[in-house]
């Protein structure tokens, strides 16, 4: 692997002075209550509500895991990179439903359809995701891609990752986590799209990319009969993890809500849907062209998580080679932004504000910055756990991710869908599923001190995508029997937090909000999403 030169750090310490003095110049604005802070006074426009989606999306899991998955023959996971058409759900589905309960966090707008108990829940349950896959994750990819580039210890370049990320957004706050994600989501797809030109030419074009590497390795459709990625239950997991993380999460739902009126709003998640297709370009063909290059003799890499940085030394010019690294770190950071932000923002105003009301808005302000500091260590010491989990970044993630999404996505989807469904009903589904979720998680954690062929370790040893599947269903099974044996909600309760309660002023004023353009926009969407289907079988 090569090492950067003086030009490439001559581009790299230009790329971070403009970041930084936009994030300053956001610092010196006022951040001194919880909605500028927290979401940036609601006042951003549509292009800088998708590009903040996208670059939250966009982090190491990415950068790393996803050129990884390309590298390490694991082509069925390209699937979660399809996931713009539940981007353009949280957009038409969910988004008039959260804009017009006027709230600041997903917690709170449980508390509104159901009450108090799933808030708190949700809160917690949230918190512990961050860690185990956001936090953790991101930290865990920065050491790799940092310490790789700059030929620095690992733990050198996680520290030091997050504590470069830590000060603007800490600082900061919303408003500067948006504004600096805007323009590093510019630079990564610069970066990579050369790279993924760059990286085609040098294996002769697709064609023969798909000769070195053959074409059924391209195939992201397996049998139902496959150990590992079965692709029903691969949908059907994929799915209920999607709308977790689009359309119910803290981390992409604060974007939306930042957006100065529904209209907005809406059009950013059609832009951050279309952004979201790039990924497959900018990082899963680079890292099959590392993997077609190393079966060339070309290259060499230890683990398929290395595939995307070796590849951009191996073949980017000096100058390039600085943007694009810029451009890993950027993504990195703006990952770790947008969790710092979304942490603090739940523990500050879920958790705290709730236990201590009359505070003043600096101390809550200055409350969500300790947080931050609080999340960022527990993510750290749940890194050595990453390794035992899987051997590649990218399904760590998507395998943990399964085992905390289906309750909170079962319980947001029948909270809209299905009027009936009561507090009693969200949160047995809600406290249910958290047991039984991290119950799944610790065991295979610890599966090689359980007993081969007994109860625990088979539970522990069941594919994860089947689990997942079941898991949903078992959620849905609990909120709609619990629901139905007890009393029906309050009328007044949920007006307008339902589609069956919706009333005909409030469908006249959404429908007033989108045109032909956005119709359009979102049918092209759909069709690329279609073709890379089936080109990818």
């Amino acid at each position: 692997m090569k090492s950067l030169d003086a030009l490439d750090w001559v581009v790299i310490c230009m790329y971070f002075a403009i970041l930084l003095g936009i994030a300053w110049w956001v610092i010196k604005q006022k951040t001194k209550n919880t909605e500028d802070y927290f979401l940036a006074g609601r006042n951003i426009g549509w292009f800088v509500v998708g590009a903040s989606i996208f670059a939250s999306n966009i982090g190491s899991e990415h950068v790393v895991g996803l050129a990884g998955n390309g590298a390490g023959d694991k082509m069925p996971l390209l699937i979660y990179e399809l996931h713009s058409w539940i981007v353009l759900m949280l957009g038409w589905v969910f988004l008039p439903f959260y804009a017009r309960s006027k709230v600041f966090t997903m917690p709170e707008f449980l508390e509104r359809r159901f009450d108090a108990r799933s808030r708190w829940v949700l809160s917690i349950t949230s918190i512990v995701a961050y860690v185990l896959t956001k936090v953790s994750v991101t930290i865990f990819a920065g050491g790799v891609v940092v310490s790789a580039l700059l030929g620095i210890p690992f733990w050198i370049g996680a520290i030091g990752t997050v504590v470069l990320t830590g000060i603007y957004t800490i600082l900061g706050g919303m408003r500067a986590v948006v504004y600096t994600e805007a323009v590093q989501a510019m630079v990564l797809i610069l970066g990579a799209a050369t790279l993924t030109i760059m990286g085609l030419n040098a294996v002769g074009g697709w064609a023969s990319l798909k000769e070195t590497v053959t074409p059924e390795y391209m195939n992201m459709w397996r049998p139902n009969s496959d150990p590992d990625y079965p692709w029903f239950p691969l949908i059907i997991t994929s799915s209920i993890v999607g709308i977790w993380y689009w359309c119910t999460d803290q981390v992409i739902v604060q974007r939306v809500l930042t957006a100065k009126n529904i209209k907005e709003a809406r059009r950013g998640t059609i832009f951050g849907a279309a952004m979201k297709i790039t990924p497959i370009f900018l990082f899963l063909i680079p890292g099959i062209v590392a993997l077609a290059l190393k079966m060339r003799g070309e290259i060499t890499f230890d683990s398929p998580d290395q595939a995307f940085p070796v590849l951009m030394t191996h073949l980017l010019p000096s100058g390039l080679r600085g943007l694009v690294a810029a451009g890993l770190m950027a993504a990195l950071m703006s990952s770790l932004a947008s969790v710092f932000n979304s942490c603090s923002t739940l523990f500050t105003l879920d958790i705290y504000k709730r236990l201590n009301p009359n505070k003043p808005e600096l101390e809550l302000v200055n409350i969500g910055k300790i947080a931050t500091v609080i999340v960022v260590i527990c993510g750290i010491i749940w890194i050595p756990v990453i390794s035992m989990l899987s051997d590649g970044l990218y399904e760590y993630l998507q395998k943990v991710q399964s085992y905390l999404a289906p309750p909170i996505a079962a319980v947001f989807l029948l909270g809209i869908f299905y009027k009936r469904i009561n507090a009693n009903g969200a949160i047995s589904a809600l406290v249910g599923g958290l047991f039984i979720g991290m119950g799944k998680l610790m065991l295979e954690t610890f599966k090689g001190s359980l007993t081969e062929g007994s109860f625990l370790y088979n539970f522990a040893d069941f594919n994860w995508l089947v689990f997942g599947a079941l898991f949903f269903l078992t959620c849905v099974l609990i909120a709609v029997v619990v629901s139905l044996m007890t009393n029906k909600p309050n009328e007044e309760q949920i007006q307008g937090l339902t589609y069956a309660s919706t009333s005909s002023d409030q469908k006249a004023e959404n429908k007033s909000s989108y045109g032909w353009g956005d119709i359009a926009a979102t049918l092209a969407i759909l069709s690329v999403i279609a073709w890379i289907m089936f080109t990818f079988s």
